[in-house]
Formats: structure tokens, sequence, C-alpha cells
């Protein structure tokens, strides 16, 4: 017998362990769940004669106009109809919200996961790559002639504010299926959370570019990668290299053992200087396309 619940507070450990345990590559922990939680979102847990076997996510989409949907179960629990009755229950969800498109993201290893998708007639639409950097115990120094590079650190909500007009030039520029939106609460609360990590880039006074490190569910000593952006009109001059090497400087400096970051499929410039700063290739995630099931 299959139970499908709404996850309240009291449940956010529980479903964090589950998603993390299907999902290693992209632990969370119930205080990241807390801390970006979302009017609209529906997060659920699935039991199978009582046991925990399964948890769900229902959201707003962050571009194209939809929903965001996921359903993770156990392995040794999957082709039990489980995943198909969490996938019913967050689309009635999306449905009440007004939606009426779907947003799902599959590893591109996994058969199983792809199968899962396109059984419900999602089709690929996009990819984003994953790429690593571990942390050497020294790592260079950043500079660049006429730019101020300033740590978020002890003035982060006013240089997150004085970015956000880059960073709306960034999302509107990321080339993903569909239009981003991208709130400024969201940005205020998600972005940085990792502020002595996280830099702006100054230039005759005026901020030009913005490179941000969030906590990472496997601990402190690791760190993901925000947005990184530079204003439009002074891309391809330095100024995006020195952000990410003011980041591996800082690192090196602070017990942080690996940098992490994705990449959308369109954005091979970034991806080509990841890799020229040593950054690894490694998973790569499908976002797949279409009518909610």
């Amino acid at each position: 017998m299959i139970e499908i619940d709404v996850a309240r507070d009291d449940d956010l450990d529980l479903w964090a362990r589950l998603k993390s345990e299907v999902v290693p590559n992209e632990p969370v922990t119930a205080d990241q769940l807390r801390a970006t939680d979302e009017p609209d979102r529906l997060l659920l847990l699935a039991r199978s004669s009582g046991e925990p076997v399964a948890c769900g996510i229902a959201a707003r989409s962050s571009f194209g106009g939809r929903a965001f949907v996921a359903a993770r179960v156990l392995a040794s629990f999957r082709r039990r109809g489980i995943g198909s009755a969490l996938v019913r229950t967050l689309s009635d969800h999306a449905r009440a919200l007004g939606l009426t498109g779907v947003n799902a993201f599959v590893y591109a290893d996994e058969p199983h996961s792809v199968a899962f998708a396109e059984h419900f007639g999602l089709a690929e639409a996009d990819y984003q790559l994953e790429q690593i950097r571990a942390i050497g115990p020294e790592e260079a120094p950043a500079s660049h002639d006429g730019v101020e590079l300033v740590a978020l650190d002890g003035r982060r909500d006013e240089l997150l504010r004085a970015a956000w007009p880059i960073a709306l030039e960034g999302y509107e520029d990321l080339p993903v299926p569909g239009e981003v939106t991208y709130r400024l609460e969201t940005w205020l609360r998600e972005e940085a959370t990792r502020a002595d990590g996280s830099f702006v880039a100054i230039r005759d006074g005026e901020l030009v570019g913005y490179a941000g490190l969030s906590e990472h569910a496997n601990g402190s000593a690791s760190a993901e990668h925000g947005l990184t952006v530079v204003r439009r009109d002074l891309r391809r001059h330095g100024i995006g290299r020195a952000l990410k090497q003011a980041q591996l400087h800082w690192a090196a400096r602070s017990g942080v053992h690996e940098l992490r970051t994705w990449t959308q499929k369109g954005n091979e410039a970034m991806q080509a200087l990841n890799r020229s700063l040593g950054y690894l290739d490694t998973s790569r995630v499908i976002t797949f396309q279409g009518p909610l099931p």
C-alpha cells in the first residue's frame, strides 16, 4: 500500500535524507530546504507499508513559465508505481497553480530515469554540465588591471543589491529553453551564502561583475558556484576569470577542498573558461520538457 503525504517541517530531515540517497551528487539538508522555501512549493513523502521510500517536489520553475516536478524513489522500491503516483499528485499541484508545462531534470547516465521521463511524454530540450575543481594547498591570488575584487563578507546584502542589475543581464542571457524568471527576494536569500568566497568586481567606482559561492550539503569543505556574470560591454576582457581566480584563492585559504559548478548547453564559453582553470567535466543532466503528466 502506497501512502503519500505532505512533508511538514518535522519531516524535512527525512525528506532530505531520501533525496540525498537517491541523488547523492546533489545532497540537501533540512536547513537548506527551509532556507529555500517558496509559497508555491510542495514537498511530498511516500511510504510503502509505513516505510519511507520516496520523496517528491513540485514548484514554479525558474524558466519557461513551467512547473518543476521531481519524484525520487529508493532503488529497491522502483517499478512499483510509487514514482508515477508521486508524479500524478505533484502534477495536480502544478495545475492548481495555473501551470500546464513541466521542466524535469534527469542524469544522462541513468537510462531508467530517462525512460521514466519519456514515459510521461517529455522530450529532451537542453542539458546542464557539472564541473568540479579540486583545490590545492596553494592557489594564485587574483588580479586584473583597473579592477578591484571585493568580497561580500560583511556587506552581503548591500553588494547583492548593487549586483542585481548585472545579475538580471546574466539571467536574460542564459541559454535555457524559455525565459528566466528570478525574483530579487530569491536572489537575496539564495545567492552568496558563502559570502566570504563571493566577490564583486569594481571598475572606476562602478560594479561591473559578480561571482557567488553557496553552501553545499557535503559540508564546509565543499562550495557551489552560483551566478558568475560580467556587465555585457565588458565581457571577454578577463574579469570573469579574475573573479573565479579570487574564489580559488579564497578556497585554498579557507579549508575548502572542492568547488562545484553547473553550466548550460550553449554556454560553452564558460565551460571552456572553467576547464582552463582546472575544472573537470563530471555529470551531465538532461532537461526534459512537455505538458504536465
